[in-house]
């Protein structure tokens, strides 16, 4: 074959490299004998501890890799600064949060090496998403990514809570999965093409004369269903039930990584395909934004559940990335980026806190069971608060550099009621957060949580909260990085 056709897969190299490793590491459990339990989990620790290394090896080989925008397989590929800022963070947060599983795993009868590589497509899944440049690319990521999500979610088997999970989520997500895939025809059918590139271009030729009703029906549609994979109003539904039962580590994933490259996502079809469209789907992401934002805010009110409480927490947290969305500029999506950055170190340390309530083997999910925490386990407490303080915005601390941003782009693009009612929100929402720090510090303890922290926890636990209190003295690399990967974003 000469040069000139032989396929450049360097930029996929990240993908290509996971989905080697994945082949590998199930051939590695699969052909490894199972005398006793003990065998099953020892096999399950060694795939765990290989999928954390895999995933390390992901993060140097997508920055190693880096560089100006490349498109490769006919275009339904593409990978850029923002393409790689955005797989850096699924893939810390997948990292992290299998660490956070193992000895859940173990405890609860759980440690089965399917999960890490359950883990491993649904990032892989993730990744081609964040890449996709055509929408039949889309498409499969995501089906890639939703599958394995579905299995993850209903992993504890014996667990009645742990299946419905899965079967909501499952039936759910194949509701979306039909909403997205007919805006998609819809878009195909007007525009005769599914490359984002050549989309644009179709409905640049058509600005004269507007976008056709065919054409909104497709974004509203397509708007649709990535609404339901960031869990925006009003196709949140499935968060609550889904969180509460799926196991605790895995909810910790569900609402970091998913959620990080769904938005990716989302900020690729509107700005790439669709960004010259500003005007006709900024007043639904508007609505959306507005209406995740109040509904996190309020629901979570009356919660006792720390999980449910956690579910109306990230739909209030989408509710603010999508005002950087909504602003449809460089500075709202580099606001966005910097937000979502803020946001997986300060729920993995959240969810880390999380996995430390249990006494005995059971875990406990009360927000009561917190009580007294400030007297028996100081550390933990202190943790726990500075992660509170710094979703509920509150200053020096990173979670409100991530509202400060995201506010600003509102205002710079003349949005003056959605950032308005995110500062209203972001108000309301601190009464739940300051809540919990309430019963820590003073309420009786009733009953103590367990105090061994395990180490891996401890280091997660450390290193959350050292990054949401220094990020305020040294901002700079995450706001350069999360700038250059904007404006790769508009280049293209």
């Amino acid at each position: 074959m000469p040069m000139a056709q032989v396929p450049n897969w360097i930029p996929a190299a990240p993908e290509l490299f996971i989905a080697v490793m994945i082949m590998a590491l199930l051939m590695f459990g699969v052909f490894q004998k199972h005398q006793s339990a003990a065998d099953e989990v020892r096999t399950a620790g060694y795939v765990s501890n290989l999928s954390v290394t895999v995933l390390a090896l992901g993060i140097l080989i997508t920055i190693a890799f880096s560089g100006d925008r490349v498109e490769i397989f006919n275009n339904l590929f593409v990978t850029d600064p923002f393409a790689v800022f955005t797989k850096v963070l699924v893939l810390i947060g997948a990292g992290v949060t299998i660490i956070m599983a193992q000895s859940f795993l173990v405890r609860h009868k759980m440690a089965r090496f399917e999960y890490p590589i359950l883990i491993l497509f649904a990032v892989l899944g993730m990744m081609m998403m964040i890449s996709a440049n055509n929408l039949m690319a889309l498409y499969l990521g995501l089906e890639l990514q939703s599958l394995s999500l579905y299995v993850i979610a209903s992993f504890q088997r014996d667990d009645a809570r742990s299946t419905e999970a899965g079967l909501k989520y499952f039936v759910l997500g194949a509701l979306a999965s039909g909403m997205l895939l007919y805006g998609m025809s819809l878009i195909y059918g007007f525009t005769g093409s599914t490359d984002f590139v050549q989309i644009a271009q179709s409905l640049s030729k058509d600005a004269a004369d507007g976008p056709g009703l065919g054409i909104i029906f497709g974004i509203v549609f397509i708007l649709a269903g990535l609404a339901f994979k960031v869990s925006a109003v009003p196709f949140h539904m499935w968060t609550p039930d889904v969180y509460e039962g799926a196991p605790t580590p895995v909810t910790a994933f569900f609402a970091i990584a998913p959620k990080i490259a769904a938005l990716a996502l989302f900020m690729r079809v509107m700005i790439g395909p669709f960004g010259g469209l500003v005007a006709e789907w900024q007043q639904i992401v508007v609505f959306i934004s507005m209406a995740s934002m109040l509904l996190g805010a309020f629901a979570a009110l009356s919660q006792t559940n720390i999980k449910r409480l956690m579910a109306y927490s990230s739909i209030g947290h989408v509710g603010y990335a999508l005002i950087g969305i909504a602003a449809g500029t460089e500075a709202g999506i580099q606001g966005v980026l910097i937000y979502l950055s803020i946001y997986l170190v300060m729920n993995l340390g959240t969810f880390a806190c999380i996995l430390c309530m249990r006494r005995g083997d059971q875990m406990v999910e009360l927000i009561s069971d917190l009580a007294g925490l400030g007297k028996t386990h100081k550390m933990l407490a202190l943790a726990f608060t500075i992660f509170m303080f710094s979703m509920a915005g509150i200053p020096p601390l990173a979670g409100f550099i991530g509202k400060l941003y995201i506010f600003m782009a509102a205002i710079n693009a003349e949005l003056y009621a959605l950032a308005i009612v995110g500062v209203l929100a972001s108000v309301v929402s601190s009464v739940y957060y300051l809540r919990i720090v309430k019963i820590m510090y003073f309420d009786d303890v009733t009953d103590s949580l367990d105090r061994p922290v395990e180490k891996s926890i401890g280091w997660i636990l450390t290193l959350s909260g050292l990054f949401v209190v220094v990020l305020t003295l040294i901002p700079g690399p995450i706001m350069d990085s999360a700038k250059i990967a904007a404006a790769s974003l508009f280049a293209g």
